[in-house]
């Protein structure tokens, strides 16, 4: 089954633009502590005197039919990004005194020009979120306009501030501030390396990057009228006349504006969004030469940065003084703006090697608490429209929120594939049965993956409903516990070595597929098949599969309508290898870094041995490869060769019944929104325990929370080290990683045991629940469970 993908961004996500006899105003109040923007009120009365101009633009659509606005947060349509204003012909001079508003106009604008999106279409799997071009690419160089001569140094700026803080004479200081920015040349003139260089690729932006930190993180230990001058001097600078394409002075000042720890006070944003919304609509290469540029900013100052825009976003859709802002509808266009920024940034982060802060650092929490759903569906509904979506920028979304998005889409799917059954049972006059709700699957015990797979391929149709199994000559009703119990014991079986399907690499601790050739390939569909399944009703397995596994599987993260089309092949490297087979990385790598002769000294060809059933076999890496020695000149090519080789080309029928029975279940939209890390995290759990947050959700049955065998265990899981803790939990769980709900989702249990206290604890691993004697002591306790969990296979023998 294929699905249509929708687009992530491609010609729907532009700003608005500015209508032609319309005017934006920017006002604000010099305070004394703070700087505010204006209340609706005074909107109001200033809208009395010039009615046109005082008047926020209305949100456009390229129809003229879409509504704006928001209600309670994402839920409702945005304008798209692209038109908006890439000239501006007029600049109002601010009046002078700091006691009275100051309006500053951003008049409409002339020649509105589509731009390209900043954010790929999901289908290609590029987290990065914007085309990231070749460098060769570049946007249309206009001439640079000569700088002004500063020549101020940071430690002259140091010394001002010194003096300053000594005499308590400002001077100097606000004088420095005033005029660096008055303008985006001045900016340039301050911090640029050397205003004689163009400094026009994306190896350096040419900023004074230490200079512009001290003259930041002085800025908020300056008095209140150095501040305000700072402000008024961005708004003078974001309403500078455009003529024409931006030059790499106008990207260099962008970058510095955007650092203003100013920025983090939302009685700023009004000012904040206008900077965004800027850079947002830039051409895609000066995007291209922003996401290179931001990545050479300090791993603290990056963080601050996201975190800035991450707030922004928090705040405008859940204001704690609403009053604060202008209303919703006069700014719709201000959270598309924000995110659109926060791509650039997530590109630069995945651009870097390594990352330089986590991809979960870009997740904004706030997301969880909107209609998720209604998001979606504006995404699958109206992808190549003109509708923001959050889904058109997943790295914003949390791992627990797509994981609503997939339970409750698979809930869906699920209540349609039975109603459909249900109408047709009834179309035929037959009388419905219950059983036709479930995927209901009988196996024996004694034949558990062949009747396994008989059985889904056999109700392939029904995949998509609920999951119920039963074991066939055993009484019971299947509640969660023997659908939880058939997935532990069909991964143990198919996963064991005597099974041959997967190799278990010691050193990385993880499976790999075999490579060896067979005639059919339909068990690894049903490995898949059990993935998806798992999924699809919300369990958690004991898989060790390397991150490049859950890579290929979103290749492409939708089934393609072409069945000839390859799947399961993606871009690996030598990283990629090293989390499998790590001692063969290493000689990779010591072959790509050897400095004397390497075709006398290793003396290889492009060709790769392997053992198959005993049998050594060669497979040339390239044609003719066996007569093509590796010499220095070609060894890179040799090994991105065998790197392929190992981890596609080899394994190649074996991966692709593997993908095709995962997304036989999971074929879901959902899946686009996905990193491969994420994938994992659903279907093994994530890695990080809290054993504190696995006491509080703890139940009790025979035992009270108070009982001193309770507080002995605790008192004793909490002081194990995390290879203990991660035992326990595989014990009582049989996994020993914890579901993306948190320790909640694992609904575990302590009973009391009415044994000898001689005997060790006992678990129930479709039930999540352990079975505690009533130990006397703490030291008995410890002994008895430390023996429990670390004997719990293969009766203590190896």
């Amino acid at each position: 089954m294929s699905l249509q993908t929708p687009q992530a961004a491609t010609a729907g996500s532009d700003l608005p633009a500015v209508p032609e006899k319309g005017s934006l105003l920017l006002g604000y109040k010099m305070g004394e502590d703070s700087f505010v923007p204006p209340s609706v009120e005074e909107e109001e009365e200033d809208g009395e005197k010039e009615k046109e101009k005082e008047r926020l633009p209305p949100i456009l659509t390229a129809s003229n039919t879409a509504a704006g606005g928001l209600e309670r947060g994402a839920k409702s349509q945005f304008s798209t990004f692209s038109s908006f204003i890439s000239t501006i012909n007029q600049k109002k001079e601010a009046s002078g005194s700091s006691s009275t508003p100051t309006q500053l106009v951003i008049p409409n604008i002339k020649n509105v020009r589509d731009l390209p999106p900043i954010c790929l279409d999901v289908r290609q799997k590029q987290r990065s979120s914007i085309d990231t071009l070749p460098p060769e690419l570049k946007a249309p160089v206009p001439p640079e306009p000569s700088l002004p001569i500063r020549t101020k140094t940071m430690k002259d700026f140091q010394e001002d501030m010194e003096k300053a803080k000594s005499s308590g004479d400002w001077k100097a200081v606000h004088d420095f501030y005033l005029t660096t920015f008055d303008s985006f040349l001045e900016l340039n003139a301050a911090f640029k390396k050397d205003v004689s260089l163009p400094f026009s690729t994306i190896e350096d932006s040419g900023i004074n990057a230490k200079f512009v930190n001290a003259v930041y993180d002085a800025l908020l230990n300056t008095p209140q009228d150095i501040q305000k001058s700072v402000l008024k001097g961005i708004i003078n600078g974001l309403l500078q006349e455009w003529k024409g394409p931006r030059t790499k002075d106008d990207l260099r000042a962008y970058c510095i504006l955007l650092q203003n720890p100013q920025f983090s006070n939302t009685s700023t944003y009004v000012i904040y969004a206008h900077l965004l919304r800027q850079i947002a609509t830039l051409a895609e290469a000066d995007h291209h030469f922003l996401a290179h540029w931001f990545k050479k900013i300090s791993q603290r100052r990056f963080k601050q940065l996201v975190d800035r825009l991450l707030q922004f976003i928090s705040l405008r859709l859940f204001p704690a003084k609403p009053e604060e802002f202008p209303p919703m509808i006069k700014c719709t266009w201000w959270i598309p703006s924000a995110t659109k920024v926060l791509a650039l940034f997530n590109a630069a982060n995945s651009l870097a090697n390594p990352a330089i802060i986590s991809y979960t650092d870009f997740y904004n929490s706030t997301l969880d608490h909107i209609d998720l759903m209604e998001e979606y569906h504006n995404w699958q509904c109206y992808g190549n429209s003109h509708r923001f979506s959050f889904c058109q920028y997943p790295f914003i979304i949390s791992i627990a929120a797509k994981k609503v998005i997939i339970q409750r889409d698979s809930e869906q799917q699920m209540i349609s594939m039975a109603r459909q059954s249900l109408v047709d049972k009834v179309s035929r006059r037959l009388r419905p049965d219950m059983n036709m709700l479930f995927l209901n699957l009988k196996v024996r015990r004694m034949h558990l993956v062949s009747d396994s797979l008989d059985e889904l391929t056999r109700k392939s149709a029904d995949l998509k409903k609920k999951l119920k199994v039963t074991f066939v000559g055993e009484a019971g009703l299947d509640m969660g516990g023997l659908t939880k119990e058939w997935f532990l014991l069909l991964i143990r079986q198919i996963f064991h070595p005597d099974y041959g399907m997967f190799t278990y690499h010691k050193d990385s601790h993880c499976h790999w597929f075999s490579s060896y050739k067979c005639d059919n390939y339909s068990e690894f569909r049903l490995v898949g098949a059990l993935m998806g399944l798992a999924v699809y009703n919300s369990i958690t397995l004991d898989i060790r599969f390397p991150p490049c596994c859950y890579k290929k599987l979103l290749s492409p993260p939708i089934v393609p309508c072409d069945q000839n089309a390859p799947v399961g092949i993606s871009d690996v490297s030598l990283d990629d290898l090293c989390h499998i087979m790590p001692e063969l990385a290493h000689g990779l790598r010591e072959l790509l870094s050897y400095e004397d002769n390497v075709e006398e000294d290793f003396y290889s060809t492009f060709q790769v041995f392997q053992e198959e059933f005993g049998v050594i076999k060669s497979y040339n890496l390239k044609p003719g490869g066996d007569k093509i020695p590796v010499s220095a000149q070609n060894r890179k090519e040799y090994v991105q060769l065998y790197v392929d080789f190992i981890l596609n080309k080899s394994i190649y029928k074996q991966f692709a019944a593997f993908y095709y029975g995962f997304h036989s279940v999971c074929d879901s939209y959902a899946l686009m929104l996905l990193r491969p890390e994420e994938v994992e995290i659903l279907v093994c759990g994530s890695p990080e325990l809290d054993m504190y947050a696995l006491q509080r959700n703890t139940q009790y049955d025979g035992y009270l929370k108070t009982d001193l065998t309770i507080r002995y265990f605790w008192e004793v899981v909490l002081g194990f080290p995390l290879d203990l803790q991660k035992k326990l939990l595989h014990f009582t769980t049989g996994s020993d990683r914890v579901p993306v709900g948190g320790m909640a989702d694992l609904n575990f249990k302590i009973s009391k045991s009415e044994t000898s206290t001689n005997w060790l604890p006992v678990a129930h691993t479709c039930f999540n629940q352990l079975c505690l004697p009533p130990y006397k002591s703490k030291k008995e306790l410890k002994q008895k469970l430390i023996i429990g969990i670390s004997n719990a296979e293969g009766f203590g023998l190896e």
